[in-house]
């Protein structure tokens, strides 16, 4: 493990639980997990949601040791969404604005499930934010997508999952590369909405897809090419 970046330290910072932090981060990675659609008290001490997290930043944090990459899981205020409140996607947002004030102008891979997916497709069109992964993502018809142009979106899904509809995933990539993101839907063949079942290969296929996020040059334009659903 290298040390701590001056003004980083692994542990809390703000909303960011941070397990790893080179000495010169020259990227971040943030992980946002589930919650609920309704819920304003914090979420639990104990927290399944949060748990499902781990075994993905552990991942993430040995494939990026040697690449000076910042890997912090977000705290939430508040255990949902919560409606227009929309409570989980501006922790994603104040999380980022904690990455800008600690380690600077970064660029910054976001990954999130269920409800955590939802925030972090919200908080994309932050101007560091070079893409997301999606897990097992929370995609309601009508949301935004707009400010998604030039980002890199892969969203994971089973089609069994009974939680969130993999079919509302879809739909949402159609829209988000209509407005220009470079988005692909990943059918997975197992692990439903826990992605238990399965779990090394979600790991597996998330962590090569955030590094390739980092290796990407950040692009402004509008997809030209759709990649498969």
């Amino acid at each position: 493990m290298t040390a701590p970046a001056p003004g980083v330290r692994r542990g809390r910072v703000g909303l960011l639980n941070v397990l790893s932090a080179p000495a010169v981060p020259t990227a971040a990675v943030l992980l946002l997990h589930g919650g609920r659609s309704e819920g304003l008290e914090p979420p639990p001490r104990v927290s399944l949601p949060a748990l499902r997290m781990r075994p993905f930043a552990a991942a993430l944090s040995r494939a990026l040791a040697d690449q000076n990459v910042l890997v912090a899981t977000v705290r939430y205020r508040h255990r949902g969404w919560n409606g227009v409140r929309a409570d989980a996607a501006r922790d994603a947002e104040a999380a980022l604005a904690e990455v800008v004030r600690t380690v600077g102008a970064v660029p910054v891979a976001l990954v999130g499930h269920s409800m955590g997916a939802r925030a972090v497709l919200r908080a994309a069109g932050h101007p560091l934010v070079r893409g997301v992964v999606g897990l097992a993502p929370w995609c309601p018809p009508g949301e935004p997508v707009e400010h998604l142009a030039g980002r890199r979106i892969h969203l994971l899904h089973d089609e069994a999952d009974r939680v969130t509809s993999a079919r509302e995933t879809w739909e949402f990539v159609h829209r988000a590369r209509v407005a220009g993101a470079h988005a692909e839907g990943v059918p997975m063949r197992r692990g439903g909405h826990a992605m238990l079942r399965g779990a090394a290969d979600w790991q597996r296929r998330t962590t090569e897809l955030v590094v390739g996020l980092l290796d990407t040059p950040p692009s402004g334009g509008r997809c030209a090419e759709h990649g498969p659903l």
